[in-house]
């Protein structure tokens, strides 16, 4: 069934009654601001605006990562939820961070014990390498070297160790010289190796194109190239708290054209724009800022050194990522990356080559015999921040993951700073988005 919401904000329906196959490309007239595709089950319910019980959909999340197709196939595959639209800014879900990104399926030791990102972590990572072998996701669990190359270093990775042994139960294994040079000859680790057999990587494109596949089969619609500019409780009154549902405006990115939808529940999931999102609902004085960090990759084309592990340098407390550390595409090819760039803009994408050097000098710490001439400008993504905080908990200003249900609304779930590791958590934070809605 494809949905059109007209330029004068009444939605409208055209579907084929025969038809229950999934719509794609509807083509629809130039007076169209908004095309959904997804599937028609049953009758085709009557929209009102005038209250939660009979708004447009029952939900509508905000954003179309990783993180918010999880949630919109989680919300849509309950039988009690008759309708979910996912709204998504560009013409393709998933061209944010979700797809600029390492594709790492983290095992969840750096976060702190208690914290949401631990938690969410090993949960997720759990259900994402069942999903993955259940619909054939490509994905492959290659292991995690932490290498220290001082005393410093060393005591860093005996706290990892200690606290994924003690505290979370994540396998974790030191390997000795004689294994290091029998497996990864190439990678230089003077102080000690600490081992994450449970972290691997996957294909992020086919997962997002399989959470989609599974949220349209369930009845979900898609709404692309659809901003939301405006968000308001129904009801008008200053009082008003979405206790009757919630109204949104949505652009089009490509006319220009706006038109307004009902829905019982937002979750606002929209990532790199998931402050803008909150400060539209919130009064001034609760408006948050966000902080922007760009990662910076390098491909490596040449097939010498030859490494099959992930390595990651000991983590820096305080530092706003892991440290450029080596990943691995399922076809095995090398890229390196990503450092930690504050910028203005989560539109300022390009790889800032003059970081090279940078990057070259951290690379070679574990891998001396790199051939900097073969290193080259890749890709750069975003990370969404609440802060110029560190990425680990052992450091100075670590933020958690927010994930909740904001105080003095009702039907409005939040996620902020959902940086790395949210494409691990993804699944594990639908469940929670689930369960603060129903419990």
């Amino acid at each position: 069934m494809t949905l059109i919401l007209t330029p004068r904000g009444r939605l409208a329906a055209a579907a084929s009654a025969a038809s229950t196959a999934t719509i794609r490309n509807a083509v629809t007239s130039s007076l169209t601001s908004i095309t959904r595709t997804g599937h028609h089950h049953g009758s085709f319910r009557p929209f009102s605006h005038t209250s939660a019980s009979h708004a447009d959909f029952t939900h509508a999340v905000i954003g179309g990562g990783v993180v918010g197709l999880a949630i919109a196939q989680q919300l849509a595959r309950r039988s009690s939820s008759p309708s979910t639209l996912l709204l998504e800014r560009h013409p393709a879900v998933g061209t944010e961070t979700s797809s600029r990104n390492s594709e790492v399926i983290h095992a969840g030791i750096y976060y702190g014990a208690g914290s949401l990102k631990t938690e969410l972590c090993i949960r997720g990572k759990n259900l994402l390498y069942e999903f993955c072998e259940k619909h054939s996701v490509p994905h492959k669990r290659v292991g995690k070297w932490i290498v220290a190359q001082n005393q410093a270093q060393r005591e860093a990775l005996q706290r990892i160790h200690d606290f994924c042994v003690h505290e979370i139960n994540v396998p974790v294994r030191w390997v000795s010289r004689e294994e290091a040079q029998r497996r990864e000859p190439a990678v230089r680790a003077e102080a000690g190796i600490l081992e994450s057999p449970t972290t691997g990587i996957v294909d992020s494109h086919s997962l997002m194109a399989c959470l989609q596949g599974r949220f349209e089969e369930a009845g979900g619609t898609v709404a692309l190239a659809s901003a939301v500019t405006a968000i308001r409780p129904v009801g008008g009154s200053a009082n008003a708290n979405g206790k009757e549902g919630w109204e949104l405006t949505v652009r089009h990115t490509t006319t220009g054209e706006t038109s307004t939808i009902t829905t019982s529940t937002i979750i606002n999931s929209a990532g790199l724009g998931a402050v803008d999102i909150h400060n539209m609902i919130v009064p001034p004085s609760q408006h948050k800022q966000m902080f922007y960090a760009k990662g910076n990759y390098f491909s490596y084309p040449s097939s010498s050194p030859k490494v099959s592990t992930l390595i990651y340098p000991a983590p820096e407390p305080g530092a706003g990522g892991l440290g450029t550390h080596l990943t691995l595409d399922l076809a095995g090819r090398i890229k390196f990356g990503p450092d930690v760039e504050w910028v203005d803009s989560p539109k300022d994408l390009a790889v800032n080559s003059a970081r090279l050097p940078e990057a070259i000098e951290a690379v070679k710490k574990y891998l001396p015999d790199l051939d900097e001439t073969q290193l080259q400008p890749d890709y750069a993504g975003i990370r969404p921040k609440l802060g110029k905080a560190g990425a680990v908990a052992q450091g100075k200003g670590f933020v958690d993951f927010v994930i909740r249900k904001e105080e003095g609304y009702e039907g409005w779930v939040n996620l902020l700073n959902i940086e790395s590791p949210g494409l691990t958590s993804s699944l594990a934070i639908a469940e929670k988005v689930e369960g603060l809605l129903y419990g």
